[in-house]
């Protein structure tokens, strides 16, 4: 079994312990949707003379990295990214392998008024109704993990409860399926999820065969200003940043860095 199919399963046996306690029908009387639109929003380059934006990610570990800062106060680690130029947060929430919580997306969204991405494993609509309730704008949908009527439909429960989605891909076929489900973000993850192997190379190699229309992520493997620099010429919209913002003493500083802002 690969890795992203061992997290899965895990993240499946969680879930069903979730829906046995709590029951699907019990989220709606609490929520009160507002439009989809505003980590699509967060992220859109008008031009190719604008900054790339930034997704400044909190976790306190990895399956690949191991621990990475687990000791982070995640509103106060929020507020850093503001000061820092983050244009938006992904917070993980899953627990076994990444040390998150759901608890941390509300301290998150109470902390900094920035669209948040809940980093988790989507597999149900069940997820998305808990998604709302935390606060998040948007959620992750894996391309690995659903197929594209699945990504179609989550995408549209997301939308009705004013949630973005992610889609997350990796290679041309998950490409295409994420562009024939409607993916208006695509997440190019550099790493591949299956064996934790990363290249920024996979990026380049899939920019052109994305159309005019989706917002573009580059995601993972950003770890110097020169990466940064290479991804923006190439026309990506926003990178998602973990590991070298999470290691560093200083993540404001680290940032600005990274964004070429003294």
């Amino acid at each position: 079994m690969n890795r992203l199919l061992e997290i899965a399963a895990d993240v499946r046996e969680a879930l069903e312990e979730r829906k046995s306690a709590r029951p699907l029908e019990s989220f709606a009387p609490g929520l009160r949707p507002g439009a989809p639109g505003r980590l699509r929003r967060a992220l859109t380059r008008s031009s190719l003379a604008e900054p790339v934006r930034f997704i400044a990610e909190i976790k306190k570990a990895s399956p690949s990295r191991g621990p990475l800062n687990v000791n982070v106060d995640p509103a106060e680690q929020a507020r850093l990214y503001l000061e820092g130029g983050a244009s938006a947060l992904s917070v993980l929430t899953e627990k076994k392998h990444f040390l998150g919580s759901p608890e941390y997306l509300v301290q998150v969204t109470r902390s900094v008024d920035l669209p948040a991405l809940q980093k988790d494993f989507v597999l149900e609509d069940y997820q998305i109704y808990e998604a709302a309730e935390l606060g998040a704008s948007a959620v992750l949908l894996i391309a690995a993990l659903l197929p594209r009527h699945r990504l179609a439909a989550l995408r549209e429960a997301a939308s009705l409860l004013g949630l973005d989605s992610l889609v997350e891909v990796h290679d041309e076929a998950e490409l295409d399926e994420a562009l024939a489900s409607g993916a208006e973000i695509l997440g190019v993850n550099n790493r591949d999820l299956r064996t934790f192997e990363i290249s920024l190379e996979t990026t380049f190699r899939l920019l052109p065969r994305i159309p005019e229309g989706p917002v573009v992520v580059s995601e993972s493997g950003v770890m110097e200003r020169s990466h940064v620099q290479r991804l923006e010429e190439a026309g990506v919209d926003a990178l998602l940043v973990g590991e070298a913002l999470m290691r560093s003493g200083d993540p404001v500083a680290r940032l600005r860095e990274l964004r070429g802002v003294a």
